[in-house]
């Protein structure tokens, strides 16, 4: 039984029965107005509780449908098929043979790093202040973060207040999927076409109250669709009318990219962040990002990232200039950013031939428009001994029918890339039967 007089006494009742196993994820609360008439108090000291519980992620509310406790967030991520003896098209990785990855004898990494020392290693900071002014010629300040997820993270948690609104690609890198859900905030997803984010979508995004953006500037995953010039430019101008709103550009694939770098931060915006992770190029497991932002941001980017408990580990900094750096380190970002294009270009050449529509141009996926059921293609490439990842988890909200998937194909060869696109035709027309016999039936 519930109990309690005022909002924070009935918050507190509520969690204990949960605590007791009395309640338990998924089990309707009362209605407002039941449970006010049960314990005697106003309907608002009693929505007053449940708002509490919302904002603590203990309950859920559904509108009409009432408030339900709340289960764990189930999340998808990268790299999702451990154990399988099928060819793993789905993992989303970069190939391990192409990571520039010098020997850790030629580091100097005998310097201990002690609290209150500063934040960034200099010899990183030097490397990544000409990096980013190249991109950005307006006055920043640098950070350095445990990956790009977790500068995302970082940034909404030092900007928004719970329930906040951010403004994302639909559909959208699957771990910003996730920091935006376990971050409880309300996500607005702003649709794609050929050029990138759309104005349309953007305008609506920001009359439903967006506080924060989050955009690819190019070699958006899953799409591999890049900004092209004029849309960065529709976006500026579109964002020009909201200066407080924080911008954040993750510029994930950076320096593998074949497509320019296009902003959408205006000229003289207050708030915005642009993002590069080092996970493509230099590899996953070296979590570090850089991150070039305004200097209020970064102020705040300061406050979460201490020097006494927090911060970002100097040897893993160092790490990376001495990777960045190295003499060999170029030719090979050089060789692995075409390699990624050549075979995804190759890819996408033959679905054309064979009538199946591929979006964008850059990145390590392929997106592919199947015309039916994810679903049902991806078993029908089960048992043609491929495993490809269905494009509902990328939507933001997940949609299970979703007629996307997403390959990621660059170890493939001429060959296996020529099966792939004749086992996909083959596997999209059997999913096209299905659904025509269903419809029939």
């Amino acid at each position: 039984m519930i109990e309690g007089s005022t909002a924070g006494e009935i918050a507190e009742s509520v969690r204990g029965r949960i605590d007791a196993g009395a309640l338990s994820a998924g089990d309707a609360l009362p209605t407002v107005r039941a449970l006010a008439d049960e314990l005697g108090v106003n309907r608002n000291t009693v929505a007053a509780a449940y708002r509490a519980l919302a904002r603590a992620g203990v309950v859920v509310s559904r509108g009409r449908s009432g408030t339900v406790v709340a289960g764990p967030v189930l999340t998808e991520e990268e790299g999702f098929a451990r154990e399988t003896v099928l060819r793993d098209l789905g993992s989303g990785n970069p190939d391990p043979d192409l990571l520039p990855l010098p020997v850790l004898s030629e580091l100097d990494l005998r310097t201990p790093a002690l609290y209150g020392d500063a934040l960034i290693d200099k010899d990183l900071r030097a490397w990544a202040a000409n990096w980013f002014a190249a991109a950005q010629p307006r006055p920043f300040e640098l950070s350095v973060t445990s990956g790009a997820v977790d500068a995302l993270e970082r940034l909404l948690a030092a900007t928004l207040a719970y329930g906040d609104v951010v403004a994302m690609e639909d559909p959208c890198f699957l771990s910003s999927i996730n920091v935006v859900k376990l971050g409880g905030y309300r996500v607005v997803g702003v649709p794609l076409d050929d050029e990138g984010m759309t104005v349309a979508g953007l305008r609506a995004a920001l009359d439903a109250g967006a506080r924060a953006i989050v955009c690819t500037p190019r070699a958006h995953n899953p799409t591999g669709i890049s900004l092209s010039e004029r849309r960065a430019a529709e976006l500026r101008a579109v964002l020009e009318r909201a200066p407080h709103v924080l911008v954040i550009e993750d510029d994930h694939y950076s320096l593998l990219s074949r497509r320019p770098y296009h902003s959408v931060v205006p000229e003289g915006h207050a708030r915005w962040a642009l993002v590069r992770s080092m996970s493509k190029f230099l590899g996953p497991d070296l979590r570090l990002a850089l991150l070039a932002s305004d200097p209020d941001t970064a102020v705040q980017l300061r406050a979460r990232l201490s020097p006494g408990t927090t911060w970002v580990s100097r040897i893993l900094q160092r790490v990376a200039v001495g990777m960045l750096e190295h003499p060999e380190t170029s030719a090979a970002l050089e060789r692995a950013g075409a390699h990624y294009a050549a075979r995804n270009d190759r890819l996408r050449a033959l679905l054309r031939e064979r009538g199946i529509s591929a979006r964008g141009d850059d990145g390590l996926n392929v997106w592919v428009e199947c015309g039916a059921d994810a679903r049902t293609v991806s078993a029908a490439m089960m048992r043609r001994g491929w495993l490809v990842r269905t494009g509902g988890a990328f939507h933001l909200e997940a949609d299970d029918g979703a007629p996307e998937i997403r390959l990621t194909a660059h170890t493939l060869d001429d060959v296996e890339l020529r099966d792939l696109a004749d086992d996909l035709r083959a596997a999209i027309d059997e999913a096209g039967g299905r659904q025509s016999r269903r419809s029939n039936g």
